[in-house]
């Protein structure tokens, strides 16, 4: 099975503002995810929901000990990283259906799916 990183961006101005029947039927979106996951032959390893943006913490520099930490990715675009599964699968294209439960909603635009690379 190859191993891929389910990269969730979301516009954090949209969730930041939703109702919590919104929240309530992202949530249920997920559960059934994963779910659907399973039923399907996928197999989730791991994931997790992210901090608003702001939240982040950014590190440059050239060396070990050399660095600069500053806040935030302060990125240009409206849409930041909300989340992410890791999951085992032979079929991506399978996987990419699934997805579309996600896609469902109006928090995820576009879901990302890249193979990782063993370390």
């Amino acid at each position: 099975m190859t191993e891929y990183l389910v990269l969730l961006p979301s516009p954090e101005a949209r969730y930041a503002t939703a109702t919590d029947q919104e929240k309530q039927d992202l949530h249920t979106a997920h559960t059934e995810f994963v779910q659907l996951l399973a039923e399907r032959g996928h197999k989730m390893t791991g994931g997790a929901q992210l901090t608003p943006s702001p939240m982040a913490r950014v590190v440059r520099g050239t060396s070990l000990d050399d660095v600069t930490l500053t806040d935030g990715p302060f990125a240009e675009s409206a849409e930041q990283v909300a989340g992410y599964y890791l999951v085992e699968s032979d079929d991506v294209e399978d996987l990419a259906r699934v997805c579309g439960r996600l896609l469902a909603t109006p928090f995820h635009p576009a879901v990302e799916i890249r193979p990782t690379v063993g370390m």
